[in-house]
């Protein structure tokens, strides 16, 4: 069915006469399809579908509010708006080699882009650090452009750039107040958090007191694991999954890849950054990790063993910030 559906957009994408020989499912996307398209001449690009179908994430009230910056990062336009602003910085993105909002060739929402087949800064790193440096100092540039550029309000890029404005009055008011729902949400399911939950909120309420008002907002990936940045072939890193980028405090960011790469983070280190926001996001991080992924679970997606590993990490993670 793919296949069929498939074929004449990338006979279009990719142009030259060529023929769609074989797709095949890229393991890891949650949110929307990804294929990648082996052409008759070996030839190849990657597609995403953006449908309730290719979305293993249990349907939530508020899922379609683009004025939630948290709201997830799903759809055509949200991916094209978040391409122009990191395509604008320098930013090393997939090239588009096709868009289709309006099922022309398929009935979902359909993106084609260049394929990078090799390794993610993930392998990279677990394979040789040593091959990974030139990589990570090149991301640190690419985090240098994005932190560079500015916006007097946040939430989704789409959003800000389009004119429009988020939720709430600052962007860690708009932290805690997910905290708080994770927490409840983390809390029904585990009874560890439960037993901890006074303390938790508590904790988040009071750090999130400490935090000083700020005007300007950084331009944000928001889930920048290494598994989120592939290598090509100059050993440029290529930011993937970019739905969800937004402008927001760049501490939110750097909580992230602390979390994600553990003892890699060091050169990605950036001057400045406000540790009472760090504290704020890493608690809520934290809980976001634990209740999100739980959540996932309820659905049908497949890695479930990884997902409950994860989750089950940032949950000893969350308790050990109120049990120190």
């Amino acid at each position: 069915m793919a296949r069929e559906r498939l074929a004449g957009a990338a006979r279009t994408a990719m142009g030259g006469g060529r023929r769609l020989e074989t797709v095949e499912r890229v393991a890891g996307g949650s949110k929307k399809g990804v294929y990648r398209l082996v052409m008759d001449d070996a030839t190849t690009a990657i597609a995403y579908l953006w449908n309730d179908a290719e979305n293993y994430w249990p349907a939530a009230q508020g899922d379609d509010d683009l004025a939630d910056p948290f709201s997830p990062g799903l759809g055509l336009d949200l991916f094209e708006a978040a391409h122009a602003r990191l395509d604008a910085l320098g930013v090393r993105v997939p090239t588009i080699r096709l868009l289709d909002r309006d099922g022309a060739h398929c009935p979902a929402s359909l993106a084609i882009v260049e394929d990078l087949p090799g390794e993610n800064l993930e392998d990279v790193l677990a394979r040789d650090p040593g091959a990974a440096a030139p990589v990570m100092a090149r991301l640190g540039e690419a985090l240098a452009a994005m932190r560079g550029h500015r916006a007097s309000g946040y939430g989704k890029v789409a959003v800000v750039d389009g004119g429009g404005a988020s939720h709430g009055s600052s962007c860690e008011g708009a932290v805690l107040d997910r905290a708080l729902r994770d927490l409840a949400e983390a809390a029904a399911r585990d009874p560890r958090i439960a037993a901890a939950r006074d303390r938790l909120a508590e904790r988040l309420l009071g750090l999130a007191a400490a935090v000083r008002p700020r005007a300007e907002y950084a331009v944000v990936h928001g889930e920048l694991g290494p598994d989120h940045v592939l290598v090509d072939q100059d050993g440029n890193p290529v930011l993937i999954d970019i739905e969800g980028l937004m402008y927001f405090d760049v501490e939110w960011e750097h909580v992230f890849l602390r979390i994600r790469l553990h003892d890699a983070y060091p050169p990605l280190e950036a001057e400045g950054l406000d540790e009472d926001r760090l504290a704020l996001y890493t608690l809520a991080q934290r809980l976001s990790l634990t209740a999100g992924l739980l959540r996932l679970l309820d659905g049908d997606f497949p890695d479930r063993a990884s997902m409950a590993g994860i989750a089950e990490h940032n949950l000893r993670h969350a308790l050990s910030l109120v049990h120190a």
